[in-house]
């Protein structure tokens, strides 16, 4: 999710390449995971299937369960959370940003987020990963909500609240919620999330 505020430059060589390379290690290990089935694949067989090294793959992602919970979504997201109009309140923003994320997506997008989803409800060691994750997501959404207010990545206030969204939709997407795999489920639940803490949390 490096550089969310960098999408109006325009992208070089080195970039595309990079995005490519990343695209193909996750295409083909999504593709060994089905064939084989997560737990029986290496991170060896996806790297030689991808026709990079090892080394390479963990350039890429830091674990096996990475590269099933690191994908484009996010970055999507942040892109369009940039965009939303600066009078538009942290958390109307992260609402809209979400629901034009969703209608951008194809269908082929669409069945990567479901397989991802899937995958992350079903191996143990996904989810527990998908935690730490939480968190980086918080670094990130700070320094989106910080920067539409013309604020410091640091910024008390924003990490604050960037920790308030995430975690209510952690709420809906954890284990103990029943998380549902279809991409128009979940983010109606996270959007039902959001709203009630845009309301202010009320019993």
């Amino acid at each position: 999710m490096n550089g969310p505020f960098d999408a109006d430059r325009p992208i070089g060589l080195r970039e595309r390449k990079k995005a490519r390379t990343r695209a193909a290690i996750r295409e083909h290990a999504l593709r060994l995971f089905r064939e084989h089935g997560y737990g029986a694949t290496t991170v060896e067989q996806i790297a030689e299937a991808a026709e990079v090294s090892p080394a390479t793959f963990y350039r890429y992602f830091p674990t096996k369960e990475d590269v099933v919970l690191q994908d484009d979504f996010d970055v999507l997201a942040m892109d369009a959370l940039k965009a939303q109009p600066a009078g538009l309140g942290p958390i109307a923003a992260v609402r809209a940003a979400m629901a034009e994320m969703l209608a951008s997506l194809t269908p082929e997008d669409l069945d990567r987020f479901r397989e991802s989803t899937e995958l992350t409800l079903a191996i143990p060691e996904v989810r527990a990963r998908a935690v730490d994750e939480f968190s980086r997501t918080i670094q990130v959404m700070a320094e989106a909500v910080a920067g539409r207010a013309g604020r410091p990545p640091d910024d008390f206030a924003a990490r604050n609240i960037a920790g308030a969204i995430t975690g209510v939709i952690m709420a809906v997407t954890l284990p103990g919620h029943q998380m549902k795999s279809e991409p128009a489920d979940m983010f109606a639940s996270i959007d039902a999330a959001l709203a009630h803490l845009e309301a202010g949390l009320p019993l």
